[in-house]
């Protein structure tokens, strides 16, 4: 397996030996918490899908029983079938990170995301795009991306933010909070570029942390409610 080679534009490019290295593109936990053995990143963005919470999450930030709620990567015209509650119904344009990885762990890496990402999702082939002097070019072509299709059994679907937001805000599973999970993700974006952007992820955000401030503000008067009696 060759050694990817990285040109001054960020684009991945053949080796000497003319084959195609490894390279995984991350829209969601994979942004903030990278796959091993990377030996470049390359920040793009994907054209044609949106990233939303429609994936129930059993086995991270969830249980079988309370399944808490990820991000998946849909396609626009299957998404445009669910989205009927969707308050950003024209997003088609998702950012993220390809990780070109070390070769020589190839095999492994691919077991480990295979694992990882066990829990309803497809590996697709899709081409990366990036802003090169000023205009839209695709830097990787056909990179290899986790995709949850409308068909597997943990999409969920389109849920009013307010609903989402709640459901995200009191969930958790052997990987921690549902909402720290979220928060790290919008971060996470952000910190990809100056033109990274994504609607739907950063309303959510401000509604799950307004929702926090809310519980936070409550909780002293129940307390005093409790001790002292209803009014």
């Amino acid at each position: 397996m060759a050694t990817a080679v990285s040109s001054e534009n960020g684009s991945t490019t053949l080796d000497a030996t003319g084959e195609r290295p490894y390279v995984v593109f991350g829209y969601g936990s994979l942004i903030f918490k990278p796959p091993p053995h990377v030996i470049a990143e390359t920040p793009g963005f994907l054209k044609g899908y949106v990233r939303r919470f429609a994936q129930k999450s059993h086995d991270h930030r969830g249980t079988p029983e309370n399944p808490g709620r990820v991000v998946t990567l849909i396609h626009k015209e299957d998404w445009d079938h669910f989205s009927g509650a969707d308050p950003f119904p024209d997003d088609d344009v998702v950012w993220g990170v390809a990780y070109t990885i070390d070769p020589k762990y190839e095999s492994e890496v691919r077991d480990y995301l295979d694992y990882r990402e066990k829990d309803g999702y497809t590996l697709e082939e899709i081409d990366i795009f990036g802003i090169v002097d000023g205009h839209e070019r695709v830097v990787i072509p056909k990179a290899y991306c986790y995709v949850g299709r409308p068909d597997n059994p943990s999409f969920i679907g389109s849920e009013p933010i307010e609903q989402l937001a709640e459901h995200i805000w009191r969930s958790v599973g052997p990987s921690g909070p549902n909402k720290e999970y979220l928060y790290r993700l919008a971060e996470a974006v952000r910190r990809l570029a100056p033109e990274s952007h994504d609607s739907h992820l950063f309303e959510l955000e401000s509604v799950v942390k307004f929702t926090t401030y809310l519980r936070r503000e409550r909780s002293p008067i129940e307390g005093r409610r409790f001790i002292m009696g209803p009014p």
